[in-house]
């Protein structure tokens, strides 16, 4: 994560990809075993109807000079990717979504090759990336498109879209300037209302990585309202974003943070080996926090509704439940037992 704000194949073929609206057809293969136990996990085909398990986190690779990196086995501090990575095998997922700042501390290609892809790369070819703003010290992220390929969409936009069972998930590049801006009526927002009108799914879900809402260091980003109207008008129900190291779960709301049970839930999912940051001002609508050590996101996603487990690396399920999509139903999201105290809200 930086203070910095966005608006401020191996063999390789994801189901569907949507850029610039040319779809190509792909599939997923079955696990191969290594000499580590934990094994690689190829492509694996989800069709309609089926009920994939995906996981999704993002701030990910110490790069490799980092005085915690420790040969890529971390310490208890920091540089935990290793750690994250080993869990998200073991919970088999049929999709890994990563949720930018992939690698520290400039993304180039040569870290990628050093430190992401013996951790995290052991799942490549399942995994959905998004760009984060670390990616992007590096000109034109081309460390990122460089490693990633097909899988990170055009190399100049970063924002492509795809099914997974019966879901349609849409990765977004909220690196702004990058891309030509974020704002009603940009490239990016416009190609959005347009692939969200042309996938009907009952469920949908949107990745990037700095977030509209958050509690943490970095903060809420109002940069990313155009894409979180454009969410709901098409009745999104799930954000995923990392860029703040923590992980946090709102209510269901409205692009200007107003309570709305038909609106998207966000999750910050920022815990993905990096480091871990503090919180800094409690936004409304957050619901469960924690930010006490290194975890991902598990989540099964049906036809119409969908569940999720936030489960640490030392295997504590700090945060779970379900929902229902939201045209199918309000959506009822209640408080975890494991919310951390916090000052009184702000806007």
């Amino acid at each position: 994560m930086s203070k910095k704000k966005g608006s401020k194949l191996n063999k390789v073929r994801p189901w569907r990809l949507v850029a610039l609206g040319v779809v190509t057809a792909l599939g997923l293969v079955a696990a191969v075993a290594t000499t580590s136990g934990l094994g690689l996990l190829d492509q694996r085909p989800v069709a309609a109807g089926q009920e994939p398990v995906i996981v999704a986190v993002g701030d990910l690779a110490c790069e490799p000079n980092n005085p915690f990196y420790n040969d890529g086995q971390g310490t208890n501090v920091a540089c935990q990717a290793q750690a994250t990575s080993d869990l998200a095998l073991r919970l088999d997922p049929q999709a890994v979504l990563v949720l930018g700042d992939e690698q520290y501390r400039s993304g180039t290609l040569g870290e990628f090759e050093a430190s992401y892809d013996k951790s995290w790369g052991r799942l490549k070819a399942i995994t959905h990336p998004v760009p984060g703003n670390h990616e992007y010290e590096n000109l034109g992220a081309a460390g990122y498109f460089g490693y990633f390929g097909a899988l990170a969409g055009v190399p100049e936009l970063g924002y492509y879209s795809f099914d997974i069972g019966d879901w349609h998930v849409v990765a977004l590049n909220a690196n702004c300037r990058e891309v030509g801006g974020c704002e009603e009526t940009s490239a990016e927002e416009q190609w959005l209302r347009r692939d969200l009108a042309a996938h009907k799914n009952v469920c949908t879900m949107a990745i990037w990585h700095q977030p509209r809402f958050s509690s943490g260091l970095a903060g809420s980003d109002t940069a990313y309202q155009p894409f979180w109207q454009d969410l709901q008008d098409f009745h999104a129900d799930v954000v995923l974003s990392g860029h703040d190291h923590d992980y946090e779960r709102f209510a269901p709301q409205t692009a200007d943070g107003r309570l709305d049970p038909n609106g998207p839930t966000q999750f910050v999912v920022g815990t993905g080996g990096e480091s871990l940051t503090p919180w800094i001002t409690l936004r409304p609508n957050s619901l469960v926090r924690d930010n006490e050590d290194y975890g991902v996101l598990k989540m099964t996603l049906s036809a119409s509704s969908y569940s999720w487990q936030y489960i640490t690396i030392k295997g504590a399920v700090k945060d779970a439940g379900s929902a229902k999509c939201v045209t199918q139903a309000a959506q009822t999201v209640a408080p975890h037992p494991f919310t951390t105290p916090q000052p009184t809200p702000t806007q």
